[in-house]
């Protein structure tokens, strides 16, 4: 399989090559030998493990060429049923499970690509919302959770960026995962990278939900790789030149992708250079101040020099000594400045506590407030509605006072016509009463029996009380008149003749 895929890598592999040659030299020399080895069918010497990575090397570039070729003929958007697209997921899977540690013993833990693709958002934060929708995915095996986020990532066009991450860090997390041969662990991996980069230029739309991803995947025609020179050149020439044209198309993405990377290195390391300019100018104004401080020191150690050398100029020991009193006062100075420096420290940290304190409190005050203004709220609401309602009763206790006053004028009214109607009745029974009275006392005084009964029957009916002697007026003078007794006979009995005929 080697020495044919490097046999018909010499004619079909000049975009992949230039394109790794914008990477480094040691990559482009090193595709320069492989495919100039490949032209002359010489094989060099090397182990099996570097054999498998050049064949996967070489069948990666030959398949990306094609995916990028077939994209450009017949449009940009990919589905799952592209077959160049299935043949660079088949490869890349061996690529990416090349040199996986096995699993060491019965309870050893099994050394799985899912497990190194979950890695990656340790260093990326954008591979997290990749691995949290491959959870979600129904599919049971590790396998299947890899092949589906390295389809998202594809989707994406992140899935350069996120290689780039694994092999950036190959020396702290990778060999837990691989062994030292594997193709992810040596230099051929950033040509796999530079490949990864050119696929940008494509757009997938794969349906993740209905593929089986669980499952073995399927086997890579080589006949689309491997054509031979006379069937090449049989092509007509404006194949040639639509080839020459995606070519050009394809170096053309491939420089701007890579222009866009360099571009975000170089902001990366601009940032880094304005970091570094800053710590430099602060490590500058410190060694200033030490600068300033060490000269201070130097000119009170003369100082004192001079001071001894004058009170004794000829005492070797007492240079001594002032040079071990300079020193102490230094380090008393040092040890001054620290013990300062540790009490400020000290205060700052006892007021940050103070004032993280305060920021609780005042929080917890400001949650409490809301609560208070959310009930202050609800009952200012609940007294709304009270007092809405407590309107419509007044309203209908206003109207229904307004009705029961005017029913009680009204009642007052008739009470007003009754009570006078009643007044008048009283009125005239007692005029009806005293003319009966009149008319008994004059009958008695007459001694008539049929008027008394007659009387006695009006009373009756009229329900007047019998006369009694007792009743009958006492005379005022002797001088005055004796009542007309006819007179007071007829207006009795025309009196009690109407009030008889009213009452009947």
């Amino acid at each position: 399989m080697s020495d044919g895929v490097n046999e018909s890598s010499g004619s079909s592999m000049s975009l992949s090559t230039s394109s790794s040659s914008l990477l480094s030299p040691t990559v482009a020399r090193e595709e320069w030998w492989l495919s100039f080895n490949g032209r002359r069918g010489v094989t060099s010497p090397r182990d099996p493990a570097a054999v498998e990575r050049s064949n996967l090397v070489n069948i990666s570039k030959l398949v990306v060429k094609e995916l990028i070729e077939t994209s450009l003929k017949h449009g940009r958007m990919l589905d799952s049923d592209h077959m160049p697209l299935q043949h660079f997921f088949i490869v890349l899977e061996h690529v990416m499970r090349h040199g996986l540690k096995p699993k060491k013993g019965l309870l050893g833990p099994k050394k799985e690509l899912w497990d190194v693709l979950q890695m990656v958002e340790r260093y990326n934060a954008e591979a997290a919302d990749i691995t949290a929708s491959v959870r979600d995915l129904p599919v049971r095996t590790h396998m299947g959770r890899a092949r589906a986020w390295l389809r998202l990532a594809l989707m994406q066009k992140k899935l350069a960026d996120y290689v780039k991450v694994l092999i950036d860090h190959r020396d702290g997390m990778m060999p837990d995962f691989y062994e030292l041969e594997a193709l992810m662990m040596s230099e051929e991996s950033v040509v796999i990278m530079g490949l990864l980069v050119g696929l940008n230029v494509i757009d997938c739309n794969l349906c993740l939900k209905g593929e089986d991803l669980d499952s073995q995947q399927g086997v890579i025609d080589f006949s689309l790789y491997l054509r031979s020179p006379g069937q090449s050149g049989e092509a007509p020439n404006e194949e040639g030149d639509l080839d020459n044209m995606s070519t050009v198309l394809d170096q053309k993405n491939y420089i701007e992708e890579l222009n866009r990377h360099l571009n975000a290195t170089v902001t990366n390391l601009q940032a880094k250079v304005e970091a570094l300019t800053t710590t430099n100018a602060l490590m500058k104004e410190d060694l200033m101040i030490a600068r300033n401080s060490l000269k201070s020191m130097q000119e009170e150690n003369e100082a004192l020099r001079r001071e001894m050398n004058t009170e004794n100029p000829h005492g070797h020991k007492s240079k001594d000594e002032v040079c071990s009193a300079a020193e102490r006062s230094v380090k008393r100075i040092t040890l001054q400045e620290m013990e300062d420096l540790k009490k400020q420290l000290e205060q700052e940290r006892n007021r940050r506590i103070e004032v993280e304190k305060e920021f609780e409190i005042q929080t917890s005050i400001k949650a409490e407030m809301e609560v208070a203004m959310k009930l202050l709220e609800k009952d200012i609401h609940e007294k709304q509605d009270t007092v809405i309602s407590l309107r419509r009763q007044l309203d209908d206790i206003k109207f229904i006072n307004l009705e029961m006053y005017k029913k009680l004028e009204e009642c007052e009214q008739e009470l007003k016509q009754k009570g006078e109607m009643v007044n008048r009745l009283h009125a005239k029974t007692s005029q009806i009463g005293q003319i009966l009275t009149n008319l008994e006392r004059c009958n008695q005084q007459s001694g008539s029996n049929k008027d008394s009964q007659k009387l006695a029957q009006l009373r009756a009916q009229l329900n007047i009380p019998p006369f009694k002697p007792k009743d009958l007026p006492t005379p005022k003078s002797p001088d005055a008149p004796a009542p007309n007794l006819p007179q007071m006979q007829d207006s009795a009995a025309g009196h009690s003749a109407e009030k008889i005929v009213s009452m009947s």
